[in-house]
């Protein structure tokens, strides 16, 4: 393991801290290898629903099973339904816990795809973004038998590049639009299925998309754009090089030399105490998105804040180190 020895000890110790059950159970689980048997464990997932960031974001849901707006899903940005099951996913919650339950059950009632699955928007419509989010999100919170999830993972493999990757949005009724670095979702979906169960299309789908990220060392695509080199989180549908390298590496990619650079990034910015700081809370907006937005002011994202920007980050340091255990260094 990255950690545990030496002069890790005290970020192994900072993360293990019990104000953040959620950070404890993923350290035990993803850096320290340990089962989910283990009382210690068992301890610390029972936990997260009564202490933390967690916790906090289901004190804000309502009994229905939304967050702010019934049926609003995306709105308002980033304070709704799809941004709160997207921040619980990654902190470690799952349909173990009765309201997560029911709050996924109520996002895939709100959300169906044309042709069966989730992940639809406008007249069933699916967006890269959305559809495939959603779907990495249900694989973690545990419906990973699902047949609805399992649909939704089909649509991906559908709606791919036929050369690798995928555009960010999609219409059935237009050929395959340029592929972008951006739509990274559904790479991190089928890296949060189980290998076992993908098809044979799910495995080439995943080894082209591997491949055109890889080609590009996760970030050599037009003019350099900052924001990919900031780390963030919550992630949203925001790409940087610290979501490329996740998802990469736990796809099985850790040992690519093409990786290279990306690494060099990461361990550059790692203090001299161990740890890593949030970069960011989210990306600044491309200029068109700038314009529409003051242009509509009422529309403008209201960030989804648990840890300071500019500070040590424990989800940030906790990411960073899972990737470097990955390719063992």
């Amino acid at each position: 393991m990255v950690i545990g020895k030496g002069s890790e000890k005290p970020v192994l110790e900072w993360l293990l801290e019990p104000d953040q059950p959620s950070v404890r159970y993923l350290t035990l689980t993803q850096l320290m290898g340990k089962r989910d048997s283990i009382p210690e464990v068992r301890e610390a997932k029972a936990m997260i629903r009564s202490i933390g960031w967690a916790k906090d974001t289901l004190a804000r849901r309502d009994p229905g099973g939304w967050w702010v707006r019934d049926g609003g899903r995306m709105e308002p940005r980033f304070l709704g339904t799809h941004w709160a099951m997207l921040a619980l996913a990654d902190l470690g919650a799952s349909r173990d816990i009765p309201q997560v339950r029911e709050s996924c059950e109520y996002w895939m009632a709100k959300s169906p795809l044309v042709g069966g699955g989730v992940g639809g928007l406008g007249q069933g419509k699916g967006h890269h973004c959305f559809t495939a989010n959603m779907a990495r999100t249900l694989l973690m919170m545990g419906y990973e038998d699902d047949p609805r999830v399992r649909k939704t993972l089909e649509f991906l493999v559908r709606t791919a590049h036929p050369k690798g990757g995928w555009s960010c949005r999609w219409n059935r009724d237009s050929p395959a639009p340029s592929r972008t670095l951006d739509a990274w979702e559904g790479l991190a979906a089928f890296a949060a299925y189980p290998r076992s169960k993908w098809s044979p299309s799910m495995s080439a789908c995943v080894e082209r998309g591997a491949e055109y990220f890889l080609e590009r060392e996760l970030h050599v695509q037009g003019d350099r754009y900052e924001p990919w080199y900031r780390f963030h989180w919550p992630t949203h549908y925001y790409y940087d090089l610290l979501v490329g390298l996740d998802c990469l590496t736990a796809l099985g990619y850790g040992k690519d030399q093409r990786l290279g650079y990306a690494l060099e990034l990461l361990r550059s910015k790692r203090r001299k105490d161990g740890k890593w700081n949030l970069d960011a809370h989210q990306t600044d907006p491309d200029p068109e998105g700038a314009r529409w937005f003051a242009a509509h002011p009422e529309k403008r994202p209201t960030p989804l804040v648990f840890e300071e920007a500019g500070q040590p980050s424990k989800m940030i340091t906790l990411k960073a180190l899972r990737i470097l255990d990955r390719v063992g260094s």
